[in-house]
């Protein structure tokens, strides 16, 4: 995997992926930004958010469930120093589908969690506190 950031002006970045898809980072303006893009961090935590997400959805449509959407609500703490790390990070899964049973929605959200989210699980060997919950909405 590759990817290349090239500084624009000021605080503002463009990060370019491998893949050839492009995204604008730029920071808040009492740091020197314009705020005309994501911040890094939250960069990070929506990277963690669509990992999970991904697996989620994935493990559920291959058990053939009646899957409508999924939302993945992330809020996260970080420490009071710097670096300013990520202290801890809560997901909350939003399941809508029909006739969805939550013990399946359940193991699909423990399975990203400790065995396919890369993102989430080396956050969490880097000693960031990770939790997980969910809901499920019938449709």
């Amino acid at each position: 995997m590759q990817a290349t950031v090239k500084w624009v002006d000021g605080m503002m970045f463009l990060g370019e992926s491998g893949s050839g898809h492009t995204v604008v980072m730029d920071g808040a303006p009492e740091n020197g930004g314009r705020n005309m893009g994501i911040r890094p961090m939250e960069m990070l935590l929506l990277g963690m958010g669509g990992c999970s997400s991904f697996d989620v959805v994935q493990i559920l449509q291959k058990g053939r469930n009646d899957l409508v959407d999924c939302r993945a609500e992330l809020t996260a703490e970080r420490v009071d120093a710097v670096p300013a790390v990520f202290s801890k990070i809560h997901l909350h899964f939003v399941i809508s589908g029909r006739d969805l049973k939550p013990a399946v929605v359940e193991r699909a959200v423990k399975l990203s969690a400790e065995k396919y989210c890369s993102a989430s699980i080396m956050l969490g060997n880097a000693g960031v506190e990770i939790t997980h919950d969910f809901e499920v909405i019938e449709v």
